[in-house]
């Protein structure tokens, strides 16, 4: 489909008439649909509001392109998709009340929602209590594998050991020591403790790294990169810094990084969670040559990203969306394909009833902007992807360091957690 068809189309839809604006913390907006006959909700649970606002709340928006972008071929089965969108407001236990209410009161077919692990399970037990499906759009700690989630994202082994892997190496700078800093949650803590069994099966010593959390929302780093500082004047070989903070306390890091003068040549930094729009409004040429790791990178070649690039560009500016026309970010496209993968599914199904659409989720395969075709099988419900390892530039973006011949198969569950 041309863009400019699929924006005169897509204008049109009902999904369109949905409130312009986001509600208010634990408010629900509903798009105006003809009739219920007519249409299929889904539910949205990403925060507009809150210490993740600015990363998660463009989710909202790109699962309603998503719909859109459908609903302009004609729909799913004959339906329209209505999305029903929420703002937990960055609170985690209401993840679990909204999704509770948009399961059970407006009796969506699908969630799409979370950011933070700790969202993800408050709103575990839910899904799995209501036999419901949680299409979750971010790489994460594994040591998960539930039937009502579908896993967008990759799971450690596909994403951080690949990158870690890479900075041991030769080409990445022949890492010896690590400095683990993240948010005080599950995700951090998690990661962190796998990182650990997998330095022990390479025979590093426990001296050789140390580990240190700040609340959710931290935003004074002063201290902790003074620290940093001491640990690689130690000997013992290069240093490095692993971080899995979160939210806006990524780019508060990142501007204590510039500000006392430490570069990517003394101390590398590989950001887990750092996305390009944690970078706006940071000049980033003291900061070129810091790392992150996703299954997709704005700067991925080919043309299915530049499509894709081109049509959020164009909804952006047709629909007042407050984001960057020219910023997108993994978890936007793992929500725009797992939309897709939802759509697709209940299509083979010929249903929008759960059980019915998870079977047919074996054999599902999907062309992702990131240049890769992304599948499903049948083991469990974890998602197929690339990886790529991201390099910072002078342009708030990431360069393509490095990417995946293929995609690996997701694990589960680590070989290397630590108790």
């Amino acid at each position: 489909m041309k863009r400019r068809t699929f924006l005169t189309a897509a204008s049109s839809s009902a999904i369109v008439t949905a409130a312009s604006s986001f509600p208010l913390p634990g408010l629900v907006c509903r798009a105006n649909a003809a009739t219920s006959s007519d249409t299929v909700k889904i539910g949205c649970l990403f925060s507009s509001s809150g210490t993740m606002a600015n990363i998660e709340g463009r989710l909202n928006y790109i699962a309603r392109m998503a719909a859109d972008e459908i609903n302009a071929s004609g729909g799913v089965l004959g339906k329209m998709i209505e999305p029903v969108i929420t703002d937990p407001g960055s609170d985690w236990p209401l993840y679990a009340q909204l999704g509770k209410q948009l399961i059970q009161q407006d009796e969506v077919a699908a969630l799409f929602g979370c950011w933070t692990s700790v969202s993800r399970k408050s709103v575990l037990p839910v899904v799995e209590q209501n036999d419901a499906l949680l299409f979750y759009p971010l790489h994460f700690e594994g040591e998960e594998n539930s039937k009502n989630v579908v896993y967008l994202n990759s799971p450690p082994s596909s994403s951080v050991l690949p990158a870690v892997e890479y900075l041991m190496g030769e080409e990445g700078g022949g890492a010896k020591r690590f400095f683990m800093i993240g948010s005080d949650y599950v995700w951090p803590r998690t990661i962190n403790q796998q990182l650990k069994g997998y330095w022990k099966s390479k025979g590093i010593e426990e001296s050789a790294w140390r580990e240190e959390y700040v609340p959710l929302g931290f935003s004074n780093f002063q201290t902790l990169i003074n620290q940093i500082r001491d640990f690689a004047d130690q000997p013992g070989g290069q240093p490095i810094v692993v971080l899995t903070v979160v939210g806006n306390s990524i780019p508060d890091f990142f501007r204590e990084f510039i500000n006392q003068g430490i570069s990517a040549f003394d101390v590398p930094v590989l950001g887990l969670d750092a996305v390009e729009a944690d970078l706006e409004g940071l000049d980033t040429a003291p900061l070129v040559g810091h790392l992150n790791c996703w299954a997709y990178l704005q700067n991925a070649p080919g043309p299915k990203n530049q499509e894709f690039l081109a049509y959020w560009a164009d909804y952006v500016t047709g629909n007042s969306v407050p984001f960057s026309s020219d910023v997108v970010i993994d978890p936007m496209v793992s929500t725009y394909d797992g939309v897709h993968l939802w759509a697709m599914a209940a299509e083979k199904a010929g249903s929008f009833d759960v059980p019915e659409v998870r079977a047919a989720f074996d054999g599902l395969g999907f062309d992702c902007p990131s240049g890769y075709n992304i599948t499903m099988t049948g083991k469990n419900n974890y998602v197929k992807r690339g990886v790529f390892i991201g390099s910072v530039n002078e342009s708030q973006g990431f360069d393509v360091l490095w990417q995946s011949k293929d995609t690996p198969e997701p694990l589960p569950f680590s070989p290397y957690m630590q108790g």
